[in-house]
């Protein structure tokens, strides 16, 4: 009979041949893994809920077929009860990529060979399929922009060659509600360049309640600089480039020139609204009053908001609210009217972003939430129950979880429990809500939960094949912390090596995007880059996050310390960040990088500059590398203009620094055909480091825009950044 000892040194042999057995079944990520859609997550493409509130349609492209279905499904029991479009049974129709129901539910436009033209915005060829009669009937032969369905669904408004037409679906006629639109210069019921990236909408007109007036607004790009671009083709096709002319306003620059109108389809006549002083309008928007539509205008600072109520019949326009910062205002899509014209309001003025219910007249009638935590999503109000649905951070800003509250602030409640990040998809009634729900260890869960308490009605989708097929992987877990850091708790995530040995060191490479008021440490799971940092960590490095001031989620106070200053506060977290990890025993201080994308190659950029004693190696990918080659919006927000803060301005751009850049390995990347960071940013920086006589890597992507995908893009980028890091860190 063997000894305790000796049975016991047989186990630990078998146990530790069997973990080595485990770990041999398990492999490494590979970048054409994951720029090859191996790691695709189950959706919900445009979950929508029907009136009846007892339905919901969600989008599925049958790829065999070739053919897209928006299908019907029950929420109460999650069983398909019917197809409400399928392409293939639509005779004339070619595959639809997008669809919009008319309110009553009858009729839909369905999109096709739809085209970007920006970030947002889109042009193709549009039908109206009659669900009832099944008539199928093409909006115009040409691609038009932005179509849009009257309350009655008997009339279709939208936008071509700069101007607004509507077309009458019972008679088929066709009329115009402007004719001055001209292609950078005039523009009708579409936003220019510069509201689509950074008011983020595009379609500026809308129907009033009653289907018979059309509020839009109109852009006079007449006075603004002009920015080309070179469009190189394809090798074989284009002999000689083609040019993309646009009006792009630079900080400091004129803006377009932007009035509010109406049109009243009965008289065929125009009107225009006068306003006080202002420079942008930056939202549009009816009441449930067929006579009384709002707007939002801003000053040039956008420091200063006002909420003006506008009667379509007598045309005078009525300011309901102003809202002031020392720094800037947030523009929102929170406003909501109620039966009563009170509305819903969401504001800083606390410190924090809460929820305010607010009479006609302008009146507070309340604060509706309140405390060191910020509203992140507002979803709507039930006039059934008087209750307001919103998601916000109570419980952390990594974290976010859904409520109700009645609209007098009282009887709160927490309709989610699990600790991660949860969205809700409301169901017309505020029945249900289809709940999203995913944390650091756990993909999209899908479910129903019943809006009353947030009981858990039934499970839908829980992307158990991506887990089973991650198994096989060797991964390791995104750890979520705090660090102290310049007299802040910043919140941070890092990715270790499988095989991690607290007696080993590691080289480390920090992200970060740091824009104000963005987020890149949350309590969710992996996107895309995620896998890239487990196939660098499965490679024997560290990656690791840091969300610095000016980052979102955490008070005004904290994101909007860096006015006037961008690139000033946050690069100093990041340097301290960085040195604070470098003292701990695993990590080799000596061997730090850092990377990031559009702000973050801007950040990136400067800590390669100013703090190469701190890191060895940097990316930049589409870096914003002076304030002043960027738009009026956006940087005039957080920086006024350079004539005003030339300092600000040129202090905090990479280009004044290239004379520090004594060592360390730096690549710098941007695609040719950037509408929104433009190349220009990169070769002004190319040129000031080739006057400097410092050595660099770059790479130029022809064609390709600020997210430099289409085709291999992003795998040959990611190829090229792996290298990069494995010879230089």
């Amino acid at each position: 009979m063997k000894s305790p000892k000796v049975i016991l040194s047989l186990f630990v042999i078998f146990l530790t041949s069997s973990l080595v057995s485990l770990h041999a079944q398990t492999k490494d990520i590979t970048l054409e893994e994951i720029w090859g859609g191996e790691f695709s997550q189950e959706r919900m493409q445009n979950l929508q809920s029907l009136k009846d509130g007892k339905s919901y349609i969600v989008q599925d492209y049958d790829r065999a077929n070739q053919n897209m279905k928006v299908e019907i499904f029950s929420y109460e029991t999650g069983e398909k009860t019917g197809t409400l479009i399928s392409s293939k049974s639509i005779p004339g129709l070619s595959v639809f990529q997008t669809f919009e129901l008319s309110e009553d539910e009858t009729k839909v436009i369905l999109g096709t060979d739809v085209e970007s033209i920006f970030r947002r915005s889109t042009r193709g060829v549009y039908y109206v399929y009659d669900l009832e009669s099944e008539n199928l009937i093409k909006i115009d032969d040409n691609k038009i922009q932005s179509p849009a369905f009257s309350p009655k669904g008997d009339k279709i408004a939208f936008v071509k060659d700069n101007n607004i037409f509507y077309k009458d679906l019972e008679t088929n006629s066709v009329a115009k509600v402007t004719t001055d639109g001209v292609k950078n210069k005039i523009i009708n019921g579409v936003t220019d360049w510069v509201y689509e990236e950074e008011f983020g909408f595009v379609k500026a007109f809308e129907w009033n309640p009653s289907g018979t007036k059309i509020a839009y607004l109109k852009f006079d790009e007449s006075e603004v600089p002009e920015f080309s671009m070179d469009l190189y083709g394809s090798y074989g096709q284009d002999l000689y480039p083609s040019q993309d002319v646009f009006k792009y306003p630079k900080a400091g620059e004129d803006n377009a020139e932007v009035s509010l109108h109406l049109f009243d389809l009965d008289t065929k006549s125009n009107s225009k609204i006068n306003l006080g002083e202002y420079e942008y309008l930056p939202r549009l928007e009816w009441t449930q009053d067929e006579d009384l539509f709002s707007v939002q205008s801003l000053n040039r600072y956008q420091n200063e908001l006002k909420l003006y109520l506008i009667n379509a019949e007598t045309k005078e326009s009525k300011l309901v609210i102003t809202e002031k910062d020392n720094a800037y205002v947030d523009v929102t899509n929170d406003l909501t009217f109620l039966n009563n014209n009170s509305f819903i309001w969401t504001s800083e003025k606390d410190g924090w972003k809460h929820i305010y219910h607010y009479a006609e007249d302008g009146k507070l009638i309340n604060q509706v939430t309140s405390g060191a935590w910020e509203v992140t999503n507002f979803y709507g109000f039930d006039n059934k129950s008087g209750r307001i649905y919103f998601q916000s951070t109570e419980n952390g800003s990594v974290n976010r979880d859904v409520y109700s509250v009645l609209a007098n602030g009282k009887n709160k409640l927490r309709l989610t429990r699990r600790t991660g990040t949860h969205r809700a998809d409301f169901s017309a009634d505020f029945t249900y809500f289809v709940n999203t729900f995913t944390n650091t260890k756990t993909p999209p869960v899908y479910t129903l939960n019943k809006a009353s308490n947030g009981e858990l009605v039934r499970d839908i989708k829980d992307n158990s094949a991506l887990l089973n097929k991650l198994e096989n992987y060797n991964l390791s877990p995104k750890e979520l912390s705090t660090i102290e850091v310049n007299g802040n708790k910043l919140n941070t995530w890092m990715i270790k090596p499988p095989n991690f040995n607290p007696e080993n060191t590691y080289p480390l490479l920090m992200f970060q995007y740091s824009g104000p008021g963005s987020q890149s440490v949350s309590n969710t799971f992996f996107g895309t880059n995620d896998y890239w940092y487990q196939m660098l960590a499965q490679q024997g490095y560290i990656v690791a996050c840091v969300d610095g001031r000016g980052t979102g989620f955490k008070g005004r106070d904290f994101k909007k310390v860096t006015q006037k200053e961008l690139g000033k506060f946050e690069l100093e977290d990041q340097i301290s960040a960085a040195k604070l990890f470098g003292e701990r025993d695993f990590i080799d201080a000596d061997r730090i990088g850092i990377w990031g994308w559009s702000y973050g190659g801007f950040m990136a950029s400067n800590a390669m500059f100013q703090a190469n004693d701190v890191f060895k190696a940097a990316i930049a990918v589409a870096p914003v590398t002076s304030w002043r080659f960027y738009d009026t919006v956006y940087t005039e927000r957080y920086m006024t203009t350079p004539q005003e803060n030339a300092s600000g301005y040129d202090d905090n751009s990479p280009i004044s620094h290239v004379d520090k850049f004594d060592k360390g390995n730096y690549l710098l990347v941007h695609g040719s055909a950037d509408d929104n960071v433009h190349v220009q940013n990169t070769m002004q920086l190319i040129e000031a480091l080739v006057q400097a006589n410092k050595q660099f890597d770059w790479r130029i992507y022809p064609d390709k825009n600020h997210g430099i995908y289409g085709g291999n893009t992003r795998l040959h980028l990611y190829t090229l950044m792996t290298k990069f890091i494995k010879e230089n860190l």
